[in-house]
C-alpha cells in the first residue's frame, strides 16, 4: 500500500536536520506517531542496537538489508552502536557521526528508550547545536517506566505515590532509600545481592517484594518475583541476565492480578507462517497480539499464467457484455484481475452491469478495496462449497446470459465448475495465476522445523501443508498443528501430521483466535494442575486432544 508522504521537518529547518527519536525499550508498537512520519522521511537513520534496523524496515514496509535495490528510496542506515573497526562507539565518537551525516541530510538519530532520560541524547544534541545543525527531540518511552508496566507492576498507588529511579553503576547511598517509597534500579542485575543486603541493612524489612524483569516489552521477556531477602538467589536460579529493570516495594503484590503480557494465551510462542509473503502480514500482526513470535517462511510463489491469452480473451469479453457473473474465489484471483484491467488501462467500471460472488469476507474486503461490492457471499460456510450453497439456478427468463468467469489458481479443484454446471450455468474456467513451490527455508530453518524448535505452525490451505513438507520437511511431533479448514486438516493429516486446532470458518483471523484459544486452555490447564507454564516446545511430545474451536 502506498502511503500519502507528509512532510513533517520543520519549514525554516537547514539543508540538514537531526530528529533525536525515542524507540522505547524494545517493543516496537511503543514508537509515537510522530517517530513513524520522520522515520517514512529520513534519508539517514543512525541506530544503536542490531534490532533497531529490522524493526524500521518491518515498520515501513522495507525489503530486507540483502534485497535492497540500487536507487531505491530506503534510507541508508549508518550503526550508532560500534564503529567501523567493530568496537563499541563513545558518546563523543558517536557525536561526531550524528553532526557529520546531519550536516547535509535528513536525519533520524533512534535511540533506546527516551533520548533524554538515561540516554546519550544531551550530548549529541549539544554536539548539534555547537555545529550549527538543527535539531529537534521526540521523546520515547523509558525502560523505567514500560518494562514495570508490562511486567504488570504499577510504580505508585493511590497509598504510596514516592518512586525513585537509582542506576546502580558506582558509589550508591542507600541508606537515602532505606524508607517504603517504590525503588526502580537500572543495570541493578550484577549486584543485585549485595544491593539487597545494603537496603536490609538499612531498615527496609528482608521481606519487601522485589520483582527483576528482563528483557522488558518483548517478547522474551522473563520476570522473577522475589524478596529482598532472596532476590539474589531467585536471579541465579532464572539466569537473569542484563538488560533488566529491578522494582522494589510493596506495589510487586500486585502483579498477581495485573500481569498482563506474559500471561497472553500465545506468550513466546515461536509460530511458524507457510504463506506467500504479501499475504502474511495480517496474520503476522494477529499472532504478535496473542503474544506470539511470528517466523514467516514462504512456501508458495504466486506468478502469472504461462500462458497469458486465456485470461487476456476472458478480460475482454468481461468489457464486451459476456457474462452474468464472476466468482473470486480468492485475493489472489482478485490481484491478478485488477493488475491485468490496469494492464488494459480499465478501472472499476467495467464491472456495470455484472454480478459479482465472492468466497468469503477477505475475498469481498479485497473487492471492496477496489471500490466494488460483492453481489453474492456466502452466508454459512466460506468456501466453495458455500458459495454453491447460497449460488442461484440459471433461469433463463431473468438471467439474460448464462456464463460464469472464474478466475483462479492453475491448482483449483474442479467442485466449484461441476457445482455451477449442475446449476444450469456455463463456465469459463481461467487460470489467472499460478502458485509454485518456494524455494527451500535457510538450514537452521529446517532444522528447527523438524527438531521441534517451533511451538505452532499454521496452515492455511493444503498447497502450505503440500510445499513445506517438501521444502523444509515434516514438523516436529511437539509442533502445535493449526489448520484453517476441513481440506486443509485432511492434506495435514495425509502427510502424518497430527491436527490439533481447527478454526471454525476458512478465515485467518479466526485461525489465530482458535491457536489462542488453545494456548489459552493449555495454560490454565497448566496452572490448575499446579505445573510451571511452559511452551509446547519446551516439552516432550505427547498424545494430544484434536481441538476444534467452537
Amino acid at each position: 500500500m502506498t502511503r500519502a508522504k507528509t512532510t513533517t521537518t520543520p519549514k525554516n529547518a537547514p539543508t540538514g536536520w537531526v530528529s533525536f527519536v525515542g524507540s522505547g525499550p524494545g517493543d516496537p508498537d511503543l514508537l509515537t506517531v510522530r517517530a513513524v512520519d520522520l522515520l517514512r522521511e529520513a534519508e539517514v537513520v543512525v541506530t544503536e542496537v542490531p534490532d533497531h534496523e529490522p524493526m524500521v524496515r518491518r515498520l515501513l514496509g522495507l525489503p530486507a538489508a540483502e534485497d535492497d535495490v540500487e536507487g531505491g528510496t530506503t534510507p541508508e542506515f549508518v550503526d550508532g552502536g560500534f564503529g567501523e573497526d567493530g568496537q563499541p562507539l563513545t558518546h563523543a565518537a558517536r557525536a561526531k557521526v550524528v553532526v557529520r551525516h546531519g550536516k547535509k541530510r535528513r536525519v533520524v538519530r533512534l535511540m533506546v528508550g527516551d533520548p533524554f532520560l538515561y540516554a546519550s541524547g544531551p550530548e549529541e544534541a549539544q554536539a548539534c547545536a555547537k555545529a550549527g545543525v538543527g535539531f529537534e527531540i521526540v521523546p520515547g518511552v523509558s525502560a523505567a517506566t514500560a518494562v514495570p508496566a508490562y511486567a504488570g507492576v504499577p510504580l505508585s498507588t493511590k497509598q504510596n505515590r514516592d518512586v525513585t529511579v537509582v542506576t546502580c553503576g558506582g558509589n550508591v547511598d542507600w541508606s537515602r532509600y532505606a524508607d517504603d517509597r517504590t525503588l526502580v534500579l537500572l543495570s541493578a542485575v550484577g549486584t543485585i545481592g549485595e544491593i539487597a543486603e545494603a537496603l536490609v541493612a538499612h531498615g527496609r524489612p528482608a521481606t519487601t517484594p522485589v520483582a527483576m524483569t528482563r528483557v522488558g516489552t518483548t517478547t522474551e521477556q522473563t520476570t522473577v518475583c522475589s524478596t529482598l531477602e532472596h532476590i539474589a538467589a531467585d536471579a541465579r536460579a532464572a539466569r537473569m541476565e542484563p538488560p533488566a529493570v529491578v522494582v522494589v516495594g510493596d506495589v510487586v503484590d500486585l502483579r498477581e492480578t495485573l500481569s498482563w503480557f506474559e500471561t497472553k494465551p500465545l506468550f513466546g510462542w515461536r509460530v511458524l507462517v507457510p504463506r506467500t509473503k504479501e499475504q502474511a502480514a495480517s496474520l503476522t500482526t494477529r499472532l504478535r497480539g496473542y503474544g506470539a513470535v511470528p517466523d514467516e517462511v514462504p512456501t508458495i510463489s504466486v506468478e502469472p499464467p504461462r500462458n497469458p491469452q486465456q485470461m487476456d480473451k476472458a478480460v475482454r469479453g468481461l468489457v464486451e457484455g459476456r457474462y452474468e457473473w464472476i466468482a473470486f474465489t480468492s485475493v489472489n484471483a482478485v490481484k491478478a484481475v485488477r493488475e491485468k484491467f490496469e494492464e488494459y488501462g480499465l478501472d472499476a467500471r467495467a464491472f456495470s452491469g455484472l454480478k459479482i460472488a465472492a468466497v468469503g469476507d477477505k475475498t469481498a474486503q479485497a473487492i471492496a478495496a477496489w471500490g466494488l461490492r460483492a453481489d453474492l457471499v456466502p452466508s454459512g460456510e466460506q468456501s466453495a462449497a458455500g458459495l454453491l450453497e447460497d449460488w442461484p439456478p440459471y433461469d433463463d427468463v431473468l438471467d439474460p446470459i448464462n456464463r460464469v468467469f472464474l478466475p483462479r489458481a492453475d491448482i483449483a479443484t474442479e467442485n466449484l465448475v461441476a457445482g455451477l454446471i449442475d446449476l444450469g450455468w456455463e463456465c469459463d474456467d481461467v487460470t489467472a495465476y499460478r502458485t509454485v513451490r518456494a524455494t527451500p527455508p535457510p538450514a537452521p530453518t529446517r532444522d528447527a522445523i523438524k527438531s521441534g524448535k517451533f511451538d505452532a505452525v499454521v496452515f492455511t490451505s493444503s498447497s502450505t501443508v503440500r510445499n513445506l513438507v517438501g521444502i523444509a520437511g515434516k514438523p516436529h511431533a511437539s509442533t502445535v498443528i493449526a489448520v484453517i479448514g476441513p481440506a486443509t486438516a485432511k492434506t495435514a493429516e495425509e502427510h502424518g501430521l497430527r491436527v490439533d486446532v481447527l478454526a471454525p470458518q476458512p478465515d485467518v483471523d479466526l485461525l489465530v483466535d482458535a491457536l489462542a484459544d488453545f494456548g489459552a486452555s493449555r495454560r490454565a490447564s497448566m496452572i490448575e494442575a499446579g505445573q510451571p507454564v511452559t511452551k509446547p516446545s519446551e516439552r516432550k511430545p505427547s498424545g494430544r486432544r484434536r481441538a476444534r474451536a467452537k
